[in-house]
């Protein structure tokens, strides 16, 4: 089996994408503390907060909220995604820091590993980043209040 080799091409092509999508949806919030939620379905809602502001970059975490409505074995057992995510305006990209726990992804791992990490695993968290930020764009509702001057 060939050793897998990460396509820098596409890893970038992703984090750029995601940039635009990530801005669009933060919609002006940019100050440490806000927050911004989504709620696709009455069962699916989404947040994203912003965790962090300095010069030239954010860091946001996005993250599945528990609906009051699911099991309590549901609320336990099945964990909601959650990631943060390091904005570089500067660059216009993103960078997945964390996802489910999991600190600092390598664009690629010798597999099988210890945790069982894919060899892709880079790449594929964020082709989710991308749908997850899509799934906001075309179907997520939000509240937001205009302000005249």
């Amino acid at each position: 089996m060939a050793r897998y080799r990460p396509d820098i091409k596409n890893l970038i092509n992703l984090a750029e994408t995601s940039y635009m999508m990530l801005i669009r949806l933060l919609g002006g919030i940019d100050e440490q503390g806000q927050v911004r939620e989504f709620h696709i379905s009455e069962s699916l809602s989404y947040r994203m907060s912003i965790l962090e502001k300095t010069r030239y970059t954010q860091m946001v975490q996005f993250q599945q909220l528990i609906n009051a409505k699911e099991s309590l074995a549901s609320k336990v057992y099945l964990p909601k995604p959650a990631m943060t995510i390091r904005v570089y305006h500067d660059a216009r990209i993103v960078e997945v820091v964390e996802s489910q726990n999991m600190r600092q992804i390598k664009p690629r791992y010798d597999y099988p590993n210890q945790r069982m990490h894919q060899p892709d695993e880079k790449r594929q968290t964020l082709v989710f980043l991308v749908e997850w930020l899509q799934l906001c764009l075309q179907q997520g509702k939000a509240n937001v209040t205009f302000t005249t001057k």
